[in-house]
């Protein structure tokens, strides 16, 4: 006989405002039920900095915004079932840039990620989503041509200290930061930025035929990210998140002696600042980028994030960097999570905690190497939590 139940509307057509409500109720009974757990900072402190812990911290909430839509109260009860050890803070979403209250026309994030939309980013970048897809990608960019870097410099770019910056994020802050781990989040660090300003063929290009330009730009994002770790330091956090990605699923995008040629350099220069100000540093790089690791940990790296398995060999990394870097990531977001079965999840998660954490004091923050998306079942992220809380 024919069910009579009605179909569950398709998340990606539901009204604005009750979409707004959706994730507001969401991230209201995540932060109050991570605010309700007994005082985890100095745990995940302790795991940081490889000093012994009795488990591995836990950092599940890695979600695009469209599987929060899908999956609403099933999954905030799964996150309110299973707190995650870490808050991490992002004042506004990294497509869009900070909004000042008085900005005309402002960007709605949700409407723009779910809906077929168009924006332009504080930054000057213009960014394109599919109705459908996930994410936004990049469709114009400011500085065309070198001709133009001079005034983009002086009058165009953004700037780190702008007042209201992380506004966004003080109340959650003031909710955790006497008992959780907090993480102030950086996404687009230096080499995705200039990928954003110049695109992509440009941006691979002046490494070999516009070095002096190049490096001025680079110059200028490594001072705004300087000044930005100090506006995250200034509000109390533990710990600042730059996210740059750096390698395909074989190797790096350009040869280490280019990378450390024109990056390294600024990398430690933002390193050392949040290390001058009391922070911890987590460097997060997609794909494969063990080349590169021995330079990250000489010039101060705390945490090495994401840890993709499908491009890295995670035991050898373990076994030549296990003790001299703490690790946070590995649960393989590529395949595993979305078509593997619930037993397959946990068994992984085991192995993962095996070989990233406890030979090295548990300094492994287990989580999903990438975000979330709503192709993952929600039995996979409910053996995603029982694993990593049972780790």
């Amino acid at each position: 006989m024919p069910s009579t139940r009605e179909p569950k509307r398709d998340y990606r057509t539901l009204p604005l405002e009750q979409m707004e409500t959706i994730v507001q109720e969401f991230e209201a009974r995540v932060n109050k039920a991570q605010q309700n757990q007994p005082a985890g900072k100095d745990f995940v402190r302790r795991a940081v900095h490889r000093k012994g812990v009795a488990r591995c911290p836990v950092r599940n909430k890695t979600l695009s915004l469209d599987i929060v839509l899908k999956y609403g109260n099933d999954l905030a009860d799964l996150y309110c079932r299973y707190p995650d050890d870490i808050v991490c803070l992002y004042p506004y979403d990294f497509t869009v840039g900070y909004q000042p209250p008085e900005k005309k026309d402002r960007i709605n994030p949700i409407y723009s990620m779910i809906h077929s939309s168009e924006w332009t980013d504080e930054w000057g970048t213009r960014w394109k989503h599919a109705f459908g897809g996930t994410g936004a990608m990049e469709v114009g960019y400011p500085i065309k041509d070198w001709s133009m870097l001079d005034g983009y410099l002086k009058s165009r770019m953004p700037k780190a200290d702008a007042p209201g910056r992380l506004d966004a994020v003080l109340p959650w802050l003031k909710m955790h930061l006497q008992t959780r781990y907090c993480i102030g989040m950086i996404i687009l660090g230096i080499w995705e930025r200039v990928r954003t300003l110049r695109g992509n063929e440009n941006a691979f290009m002046d490494h070999l035929d516009s070095e002096r330009e190049l490096t001025r730009l680079i110059e200028a994002l490594t001072q705004y990210l300087v000044e930005l770790v100090g506006c995250w330091a200034g509000i109390g956090v533990d710990a600042v998140f730059l996210a740059d990605d750096w390698g395909t699923q074989r190797s790096l995008m350009i040869s280490r002696a280019m990378w450390s040629r024109f990056y390294r350099g600024s990398y430690h220069r933002v390193f050392d600042e949040a290390h001058r100000l009391g922070l911890d540093v987590i460097f997060h790089s997609c794909g494969n980028v063990e080349e590169i690791i021995p330079d990250l940990i000489d010039i101060g790296l705390d945490v090495l994030n994401p840890l993709q398995p499908g491009a890295m060999n995670l035991s050898r990394v373990a076994s030549n960097f296990g003790g001299q870097v703490s690790f946070f990531g590995g649960i393989d977001d590529q395949s595993l999570l979305s078509k593997g079965t619930p037993e397959q999840i946990k068994e992984e998660a085991q192995r993962t905690a095996d070989t990233l954490g406890r030979p090295y004091g548990n300094a492994f923050i287990m989580a999903p190497a990438n975000v979330m998306t709503p192709d993952v079942p929600l039995e996979n992220i409910v053996a995603l939590m029982e694993a990593g809380h049972g780790c």
